[in-house]
């Protein structure tokens, strides 16, 4: 899919912090589509989960992107209240006016109900759900009413089946399920789309050996979406194309099996 108007985008992406990642797909393909785009990162987070922060640090990830004057970048955490505002502000000083969101950052967290803290379940709800809503917020102020505006949130499929062992994880993207669709209604008379889009199984370097192949073997291709694959869905989400879709969460799963996980 090639579309003139993506030339034209200037976007936030968020979360653009491992080269293995969704955001790092979506702000390489839409740089090479000719937009631009000022990613934020926190890499933090990387640091203290299983798979760790990229081995070549934000400014590798940088590099990979090009260097190119489109692109501009800064280290924020989204979890402090005025993040997502300082977010867009430093957004709109490095490229002008902003005319796309694509929410795509997210704090992960292992806590089942026996291990549950409220210190966690607050962390989650900021960084996943609060983030997004004030990120929301700060593009709408930011927007001038140029039309064919586009906001792409991301959801993690806990709509689809337990998650049981990511409690905070899931019911803080569950919110952003949710929202998506008051978030459309509330935007589509200043031109502006939301969507949301639930990529399903994707290879972003987080998954140990057992989880793999246990996935791998659910799905019908026989491996895991790839960070390009969601890119494209977000391309065409920000595309002419899809300009009368709206409050929608797509499913971009590639056909997961979840029932049969753990079968051969």
């Amino acid at each position: 899919m090639s579309d003139e108007r993506l030339a034209d985008r200037v976007a936030l992406v968020t979360g653009v912090s491992r080269k293995q990642g969704i955001g790092f797909a979506i702000t390489r393909r839409l740089l090479r589509e000719g937009g631009s785009a000022f990613v934020q990162s926190w890499t933090a987070h990387d640091a203290q989960q299983p798979w760790g922060a990229d081995r070549e640090g934000v400014d590798g990830v940088l590099a990979g992107l090009g260097g190119t004057s489109r692109l501009g970048h800064a280290e924020i955490d989204l979890g402090d209240p005025d993040g997502p505002q300082r977010t867009v502000d430093a957004a709109v000083r490095a490229l002008g006016p902003l005319n796309t969101l694509v929410v795509n950052h997210a704090r992960s967290s292992k806590q089942g109900l026996g291990q549950l803290t409220a210190d966690e379940l607050d962390r989650s709800w900021a960084v996943n759900a609060r983030a997004t809503l004030l990120l929301v917020q700060a593009f709408v102020e930011s927007y001038n009413d140029q039309g064919a505006g586009r906001v792409v949130l991301f959801t993690s499929g806990q709509h689809l089946a337990p998650m049981v062992d990511e409690l905070p994880y899931a019911v803080s993207k569950g919110a952003i399920h949710q929202m998506t669709l008051s978030l459309a209604d509330a935007l589509i008379d200043r031109g502006i789309t939301v969507n949301c889009i639930n990529p399903g199984p994707t290879d972003t370097g987080w998954a140990g050996d057992d989880t793999e192949q246990l996935v791998r073997n659910a799905m019908p291709r026989r491996r895991w979406n790839s960070p390009e694959e969601a890119a494209a869905v977000v391309m065409w989400l920000l595309s002419s194309d899809s300009a009368t879709v709206t409050g929608q969460v797509i499913n971009a799963e590639g056909g997961f099996r979840r029932h049969r996980l753990g079968t051969d």
